[in-house]
């Protein structure tokens, strides 16, 4: 099972915005840190935004930082919420399904399951619980009292 990078990025950032809490960051600034395009973090920034997981802040200092109730959502609920989909086969998507086995083919049903128990295993935890104990967040918070 391989998330998208878009779900990807979207993780990435919010760790990140944890990290850099109670500051703002820039696009420009989370886009360097991982290496990353700006362009493709911009899409992924309006999502987040969108689902009111960041604020942003306009002005001088402005950015985007984290919405507080990021902390208590399930991973699993994260995902699904960047990913509601999850086409993992061409014939999740019956608008361009055009395999010729999907009638009789039981591969489908087969991953529907190990989908379902992928996002029951990842709401098993909650953000906070991914974030609290990451080295890269000291380091970052360091580098934010600093300034």
């Amino acid at each position: 099972m391989q998330l998208t990078t878009f779900t990807d990025y979207c993780l990435r950032s919010l760790i990140y915005l944890a990290g850099s809490s109670p500051k703002t960051a820039t696009i420009k600034e989370i886009a360097d840190y991982y290496k990353i395009s700006q362009n493709h973090l911009a899409k992924v920034t309006h999502r987040l935004n969108q689902l009111e997981y960041v604020d942003s802040v306009r002005g001088r200092n402005g950015g985007i930082k984290i919405n507080e109730k990021v902390y208590h959502l399930r991973l699993g609920e994260l995902i699904i919420n960047f990913e509601p989909n999850m086409t993992m086969v061409e014939c999740f998507n019956s608008k361009t399904n055009q395999c010729k086995i999907t009638e009789f083919c039981q591969l489908k049903r087969y991953l529907m399951e190990a989908r379902q128990s992928f996002i029951l295993t990842m709401n098993n935890h909650t953000f906070i619980e991914l974030v609290k104990n990451m080295p890269m967040l000291s380091k970052m918070e360091k580098r934010n009292n600093s300034d």
